[in-house]
């Protein structure tokens, strides 16, 4: 049995505790509560009371239509996820441990950087006998996978200056700056030109990533900004396979990470922008004071990885 005392002389609250509330909050009543805990009605309201009095407070309204949380109730029902969510956590960790004989590294990746970062990278842990487990995301959904403790560590894109929604205990570093390039049509008026100017597509459509939150994007306004004019979307896609068809079938133009290109389409036209130098910031995200030893051998081969790539000429 994990118990949690919070001050001296309060009463010893436990996860089930925690679990009941959960319970009650998702089911709607006590006596679903009940059911999906496989307690008796009585142990679930025991338990409610338990907590309750330990704060010192109502929990729930309870009323004919079923239970609802008062304002003291939301308030405490994330906490008591995140208790959960942690000790669910630890278990299947050290479980894994016990099974295996050796720990496992949970990292997260956007996709570009999972297809050529990782995958040397992990090949070389696995090696050594390190067990890797990766989640593909999004950026906010990497970020919440280190917050919650879910992910060792993540590879996190920004552009210049940006500050990660991310808290004191971590800390990122530094691997490549993956510059942004303009996809045309190969017949567009402007594939030409060694440089386009973005000024010369302020008449054009953009076809952009489908959140407002997106580096590049932004980056993208803002540079147009410099030029008096704002980029009109005409599409919206975080696939670069698609966005790459679009372009080349006339729909409009797009400004793409290097990493994000592969080996462009022959009826393309890839070129830099002229003028200041339009990049995102790729490094690795994790907790300052991480455990994992496992973690800084997979930064290590990332930074190998992230100079073969500056080498090689993949991101420039």
């Amino acid at each position: 049995m994990v118990s949690l005392q919070v001050e001296p002389g309060a009463q010893v609250l436990e996860l089930r505790h925690f679990q009941v509330l959960r319970a009650v909050a998702r089911e709607g009543s006590l006596a679903a509560a009940a059911r999906a805990l496989r307690y008796t009605q009585p142990t679930v309201t025991y338990h409610l009371a338990t907590l309750e009095s330990h704060f010192g407070a109502p929990l729930f309204h309870r009323g004919p239509r079923g239970t609802t949380l008062t304002e003291v109730g939301e308030a405490l029902l994330p906490h008591a996820e995140a208790v959960l969510e942690r000790v669910s956590l630890a278990q299947r960790e050290v479980r894994g441990l016990v099974r295996r004989g050796s720990a496992t590294l949970r990292v997260g990746t956007f996709p570009t950087a999972g297809a050529l970062l990782l995958p040397p990278a992990v090949r070389r842990l696995h090696q050594r006998g390190v067990h890797v487990t990766l989640r593909e995301g999004e950026l906010p959904t990497l970020l919440a996978g280190l917050r919650s403790r879910e992910l060792h560590l993540a590879l996190v894109f920004s552009q210049p200056g940006d500050r990660l929604d991310l808290e004191e205990d971590f800390v990122v570093h530094p691997l490549l700056e993956d510059p942004l390039l303009l996809v045309l049509p190969a017949d567009h008026p402007q594939a030409g030109l060694d440089r386009v100017p973005l000024a010369a597509l302020r008449e054009d459509g953009w076809i952009m990533g489908t959140t407002d939150w997106d580096p590049c994007d932004r980056l993208l306004v803002w540079a147009c900004a410099q030029e008096g004019f704002e980029p009109v979307h005409v599409m919206r896609t975080d696939d670069y396979g698609v966005l790459q068809g679009f372009v080349a079938a006339g729909i409009g133009v797009a400004l793409v990470p290097r990493l994000g290109l592969g080996s462009p389409r022959e009826d393309l036209a890839v070129r830099p922008v002229d003028g200041p130098a339009l990049a995102r910031q790729i490094g690795v995200a994790m907790l300052r004071t991480t455990t994992a030893g496992s973690a800084d051998q997979l930064l290590a081969e990332l930074r190998v990885e992230a100079g073969r790539i500056r080498l090689t000429g993949r991101n420039g």
